[in-house]
């Protein structure tokens, strides 16, 4: 792999004294996701497949530590993990065979067990970038607590690679619980809030869940994934209530709603909403919710600056997720405040002043 590296920093010095954006990129299938490809604005682009530097580093069973680079397949991690019955707590997407630990943590996104374990920078916990100038940078380690000053490895989940090429990362990872169980029982929209607010503030070992409408308006159904120990989940299923899913069906709906081909997902545009669990329906158009009310997936919606400016009243924001086409003054993410994006725009600077790593991907405006 080393000479797979050489490569990598040749490219990159290359295009840096020419000047020529570098679009990164690994199994590609991520590509939808983001500010759409610029190719036409940048004829002389470079485009870095990292796929090729791949392959798991270090795995460490009882310490709960996997460093792997960034080309390698989720696949492959996750059954390194499956061998010892550990997973990647956050469920990250899989969106198919070529997806990468590195577009994983690139991206930031995560799956329905997101809303107990926690979101993708939660786990990572030491990367290895690659700067403008071809040197390698490392942040973090393998272990907790290591980190003194600015936790920069975890800065990249989510920078989608405006920062610099990803090369290795470390992710903390856990075992899979001994028992899970799905609970299904019919709800409005309304009344799925209301039980995800009351079961918030009860002992109930819930990893994930989910309300998606029925065909009726107003009508819907509420899914309850509990996980444990046996005498847990037996508690939790007593308290939550409901019909219990077969296994199958069970797993099938939750890797439907982790790698986004439950029926929902082919709506477009398609927009994901971030708010405050506890808000109310926000009546934009169909609705998924997941994550305890955390995190809505909308179709349907009229108005962007209208949906944008209801979810940031409540203290949330909205990201045009998926597109066929897009309105010029539409950004897809949610426009930051002058503050927050003078930081990013500080940071982006600082590791990258000639500004080469894919441009405009998160930002339109840099």
């Amino acid at each position: 792999m080393e000479f797979v590296l050489s490569e990598i920093c040749q490219q990159i010095m290359a295009a840096r004294g020419a000047e020529r954006p570098v679009y990164i990129c690994g199994g590609r299938s991520k590509d939808f996701y983001g500010e759409p490809f610029q190719g036409g604005s940048f004829p002389d682009i470079a485009v870095l497949d990292m796929s090729a530097y791949h392959g798991i580093i270090n795995y460490h069973p009882s310490e709960l530590v996997i460093t792997a680079r960034a080309g390698t397949l989720l696949s492959e991690l996750e059954s390194a993990l499956d061998e010892q019955n550990q997973m990647l707590a956050f469920e990250p997407p899989r969106f198919g065979s070529a997806s990468t630990i590195g577009g994983c943590v690139a991206s930031g996104l995560a799956g329905p067990r997101r809303m107990a374990a926690g979101s993708v920078r939660d786990f990572v916990l030491g990367a290895k970038l690659l700067d403008s100038t071809g040197m390698v940078l490392g942040f973090g380690g393998e272990v907790m607590k290591n980190v003194a000053g600015y936790d920069v490895s975890r800065l990249l989940a989510g920078s989608m690679g405006i920062l610099g090429a990803l090369l290795e990362v470390s992710i903390k990872v856990a075992p899979k619980p001994p028992l899970e169980r799905t609970q299904v029982l019919d709800a409005d929209e309304s009344r799925a809030l209301e039980l995800f607010n009351q079961w918030r503030g009860l002992p109930i070992a819930i990893s994930a869940t989910a309300w998606s409408q029925g065909k009726d308006e107003g009508a819907g159904r509420l899914y309850i994934r509990l996980s444990g120990s046996e005498p847990a989940v037996q508690s939790g299923v007593r308290k939550v209530g409901g019909e219990q899913l077969p296994d199958g069906q069970a797993a099938a709906f939750w890797n439907s709603l982790r790698d986004q081909t439950h029926p929902f997902f082919q709506a477009r545009p398609l927009w994901r909403v971030a708010v405050p669990p506890q808000t109310a329906p926000l009546r934009q158009g169909p609705t998924l919710v997941e994550w305890n009310g955390g995190q809505r997936w909308l179709s349907g919606v009229d108005s962007p600056a209208d949906l944008r400016a209801a979810v940031a009243a409540r203290g949330g924001h909205a990201t045009l997720f998926r597109y066929d086409s897009k309105p010029a003054d539409v950004p897809v993410f949610h426009p930051l405040d002058d503050g927050l994006k003078n930081i990013n725009r500080r940071l982006k600077q600082e590791l990258d002043p000639v500004g080469i790593f894919n441009p405009k991907r998160l930002f339109p405006d840099f």
